[in-house]
Formats: C-alpha cells, sequence, structure tokens
C-alpha cells in the first residue's frame, strides 16, 4: 500500500552502484555474493534464506542494467553462474554459433 512521504523522516537518492565500485576487476562473484557486495556486506557475509532471497532479487535489475560492462562463466553442470567486470586485461569471448540453442 503506498504511503505519504510525510511518513517518513528522511528520504535519500536512490544509488546504483557502477560494477567497478562494487566488484574487483580480477575476481568473479556469484549473484548472492554481488547482491551482498550491493548491501556492503562481505560476499560470504551469512544471511538468513528470506534476507538473501530480498537482496537477491534486487540484485537481479543491476546485473540485467550493467549486463554491458559484466562476463559471465559457462556454468558447469548444477555450479552458478559467476559474474565479473569485463576488463582490457582478459576480453570476452565470443558466444559461439548455437550456443543458446
Amino acid at each position: 500500500m503506498p504511503r505519504p512521504k510525510d511518513d517518513f523522516e528522511t528520504l535519500y537518492p536512490y544509488r546504483l552502484y557502477e560494477p567497478r565500485e562494487v566488484l574487483d576487476e580480477e575476481m568473479m562473484y556469484t549473484v548472492s555474493e554481488i547482491a551482498r557486495l550491493l548491501q556492503g556486506l562481505p560476499a560470504d557475509a551469512e544471511l538468513d534464506a528470506d534476507t538473501e532471497d530480498r537482496v537477491v532479487a534486487w540484485t537481479i535489475p543491476w546485473l540485467m542494467k550493467h549486463a554491458d560492462e559484466l562476463v559471465i562463466n559457462d556454468p558447469v553442470g548444477d555450479e552458478p553462474g559467476y559474474f565479473g567486470v569485463v576488463s582490457e586485461d582478459r576480453e570476452p569471448d565470443e558466444i559461439p554459433e548455437g550456443a543458446d540453442e
């Protein structure tokens, strides 16, 4: 249910971090790890399941917004995908023809 702005003592500008502000250019991260980092927490911080679900849900749009600045690995089996910042030291590989079929 919407609430009047007057119900809140403080209102802050909504800030989306740039990938390079949050991620180490030499590392790759799972969505859950990125979610923690975006909240100012260590990547390995323990969170209860409800909190983790909430911060992961907030992270998905951030990943989509910054897709051009990110790379992802090719997960094997049940491994999660890992995301990282595009870097000049290691340019993204070309996606093979038919890989998304």
